[in-house]
């Protein structure tokens, strides 16, 4: 039996999305006792719009009406089987229509790697020297502060004086969050799916990390997992090459499920959520990391409040990646050149309240080619009188 969620877990609301092969296309799910029930309906054709509802997880209780299409467990030993082979129902991304967005330096050590990647010119060879200097520069001084305070000013001010000054420190502890727009609408991989490297880097790693689901009024609904890959070497080279660094086929994974937020999961589960990270490599490697979001430099309303407003708004919502504290430095090849992923290596992301996220990592050539879009969708769901 493949277990994504906890038995814990299981009294709380989990919705997502399928693709069915007997309609050709997505489907509106809901979790009910073990069981994946289509609820797609003229009502919720789409995740977005049902997360528009006031109170999705009783808009989608239990005297709703669905069509099973299978225990979770066989849903997931199809995803993770094959998921181009369109034989049996498989996991989607749990998002459609909205937009995919992510934030950035939001956790002091992931923030102190970023300047490391900038200062080694996206070098791995250079990192751990650049590393060393870098860190008895800052030392831990950095993960206390409260980003925009005066203190952060005063910190940033001597960092400018030592010559120490990074675009990434300034994002991690200035007023302004890093906020981006990871991929397209409808980009992302779910659960089972590969994950793409582009084929240029050489020096890359997964970032787990919890995903929030918010609607159009910027009311977070509920949250998942996400692996928002990160290709060290393009960014750590220029910032400007940030978009081929983080958007490709297949760079963006997140499920398996959205929990929804009810009366058994909310916000502050959020704020103490514990990711765990597995790496297992098809020659032997293993490297176990984790990420507290007790430790986010900025409350995760502050991260949506900087996303959406009256300078931005998102008609379908949004997903929101919150970001980091992994920053793995183990050596995996050449001493003192870290971590960096070889094809075939599996990703596991874990949470006790979210479930477990697992791909396996391929180039972005030859991961499936997207072919879904929003046309696509608008014209299956009319097809089946869902519109």
């Amino acid at each position: 039996m493949i277990d994504i969620l906890q038995q814990d877990a299981l009294s709380g609301t989990f919705v997502g999305r399928a693709w069915r092969p007997d309609v050709h296309g997505p489907a509106v799910v809901v979790v009910r006792d073990g069981n994946l029930i289509d609820i797609t309906s003229r009502r919720f054709p789409t995740l977005s719009r049902l997360l528009e509802h006031d109170d999705p997880a009783a808009a989608v209780g239990r005297d709703t009406r669905g069509t099973l299409l299978g225990s979770l467990s066989e849903v997931c030993r199809s995803s993770a089987a094959a998921a181009a082979a369109d034989a049996e129902p498989r996991l989607l991304a749990p998002c459609d229509l909205q937009v995919i967005k992510a934030c950035g330096v939001t956790f002091a050590r992931s923030m102190i790697e970023r300047v490391i990647e900038e200062m080694a010119d996206g070098d791995p060879a250079r990192a751990r020297q650049t590393r060393e200097r870098v860190v008895a520069i800052l030392g831990d001084s950095l993960r206390s502060l409260e980003a925009g305070s005066e203190q952060a000013e005063r910190v940033k001010q001597a960092l400018i004086e030592e010559g120490m000054w990074s675009q990434y420190l300034e994002v991690g502890i200035g007023p302004h969050a890093e906020v981006f727009t990871k991929g397209p609408v409808m980009s992302a991989v779910g659960y089972g799916a590969a994950v793409g490297l582009h084929p240029v880097s050489r020096w890359n790693n997964p970032e787990p990390e919890i995903v929030l689901a918010v609607d159009s009024r910027g009311r977070i609904k509920g949250a998942t997992l996400g692996n928002d890959v990160n290709l060290r070497d393009l960014e750590g080279r220029s910032s400007l090459l940030l978009g081929k660094a983080k958007d490709n086929n297949a760079s963006c994974a997140i499920g398996p499920l959205i929990r929804l937020f009810d009366e058994t999961y909310g916000l502050d589960d959020v704020r103490r959520a514990e990711l765990e990270l597995t790496i297992e490599g098809t020659d032997g490697f293993t490297l176990t990391g984790h990420s507290s979001m007790r430790e986010i430099s900025r409350d995760p309303l502050e991260l949506v409040s900087q996303t959406i407003g009256p300078h931005h708004q998102y008609p379908d919502g949004f997903m929101l990646f919150l970001g980091t504290m992994f920053a793995p430095v183990e050596d995996r090849d050449a001493p003192g050149e870290g971590f960096t992923h070889k094809l075939g290596d599996v990703v596991t992301i874990a949470d006790a309240a979210l479930g477990r996220l697992c791909n396996t990592v391929q180039l972005s050539t030859a991961c499936p080619q997207w072919t879904f879009g929003i046309g696509a969708l608008m014209g299956n769901l009319a097809a089946r009188g869902l519109l």
